[in-house]
């Protein structure tokens, strides 16, 4: 896991990919994740389908 100290829950809120990823990116930069790292996931994280965009929030970020 990229950055073990971010914890971002996703469990119980709107399941729709574009808000997990703005949950994600908004949790990124309250914790000073650099510029490049956030668009690295973004890239990453919007490369595939819904199972990929889960699988790489997992592995950038504590999950809930």
């Amino acid at each position: 896991m990229k950055y073990p100290n971010i914890t971002v829950k996703l469990i119980g809120n709107d399941g729709n990919a574009f808000a997990i990823i703005a949950n994600m990116k908004n949790a990124m930069q309250r914790h000073k994740v650099s510029k490049e790292d956030i668009d690295s996931f973004l890239k990453e994280a919007m490369s595939g389908d819904y199972d990929h965009l889960l699988r790489t929030c997992m592995k950038w970020v504590n999950v809930e």
